[in-house]
């Protein structure tokens, strides 16, 4: 039994000092012939296509873990007799809510164009818009949705939430277009799913107030790129990204050079607190699999 995992943040160094009995292999480095000897996979964080499709070629196969909160790019490439697990609780959730904050703070104050205006040392002042008072749309309900509203509240932005789930407080993804009449910012925080690919298209986009905010610190396929595309080229509405679709955002697509976007590189759960967490979970993971106890965060068990 091996385990394969990332050098990044240290994690597999850690394991190997936490399991010194224990095969450890290094992504990139390990020779083709060890990885027939691979139960345990760890992808790396935000890693690419190849990464995800070398899940394929390890016949002996058991576990999956993923560093990332949301795996449904995962998914399709994981074989019936595989465990995958995700990386709950290493701080992705508080992270992303912070950005999302951050995001929408920085719109708001106009923030890249007076760091533009001090790249000129030019002192020019404008009013600004306020969080206060605004009407947020909360496009899904769960940890990060949750987190977004607590750090919200205090700023006394008014929150409406709609999700998947419907429950009490929670619409119902049907309701989306009607609640997108009334909020001055929707934040796109809903996984990606069958059911939310392209959900945010041209009737929800047209659906909200001229000048609304939208923020997406989900997954780039929930906002179907064309229809927010002309939106923000008539000066309709405004957005502050940090995913896209695809990824990375191509040099030549637009949003780059328009004045009324904002973008991050997907960097919603990249944190030192998730950096520092990383490396200890991976090794007790680990250690769950080689002494056959449960795991912790399993999204998918293994088909029986």
């Amino acid at each position: 039994m091996a385990l394969l995992l990332p050098e990044a943040d240290g994690v597999a160094e850690h394991v190997g000092q936490r399991l010194p009995r224990a095969e450890v292999l290094r992504y990139g480095a390990a020779g083709r012939g060890r990885l027939d000897e691979v139960t345990f996979y760890c992808l790396p964080y935000m890693g690419d296509a190849a990464s995800i499709a070398l899940i394929g070629e390890l016949p002996a196969l058991q576990v999956v873990q993923s560093l990332s909160s949301g795996v449904d790019e995962v998914l399709d490439s994981l074989p019936l007799q595989v465990t995958l697990c995700n990386g709950h609780g290493l701080g992705h959730e508080e992270g992303t809510a912070e950005l999302a904050v951050a995001l929408i703070l920085a719109s708001l104050r106009q923030i890249p164009w007076f760091a533009g205006q001090q790249s000129e040392r030019r002192w020019s002042h404008v009013r600004t818009d306020s969080l206060d008072g605004k009407r947020v749309l909360l496009l899904g309900y769960g940890a990060i949705g949750a987190a977004i509203e607590q750090r919200l509240v205090p700023f006394g932005a008014r929150v409406v939430r709609v999700s998947r789930t419907p429950r009490d407080g929670v619409s119902d993804l049907r309701e989306l277009p009607g609640l997108a009449q009334a909020a001055d910012i929707l934040v796109v925080c809903i996984a990606l799913h069958t059911s939310t690919r392209g959900l945010v298209g041209q009737q929800v986009l047209a659906a909200l107030p001229a000048g609304a905010l939208v923020v997406n610190v989900a997954r780039g396929p929930v906002v179907d790129p064309a229809a927010l595309t002309r939106e923000l080229r008539a000066g309709r509405l405004r957005a502050a990204l940090d995913v896209s679709d695809p990824e990375p955002l191509p040099a030549d697509r637009p949003e780059w050079a328009l004045p009324n976007v904002l973008i991050t590189p997907h960097i919603g759960g990249d944190t030192a607190a998730f950096a520092q967490r990383a490396p200890a979970f991976v090794a007790d993971q680990a250690a769950r699999h080689l002494g056959g106890d449960p795991l912790q965060n399993v999204v998918r068990p293994a088909a029986g």
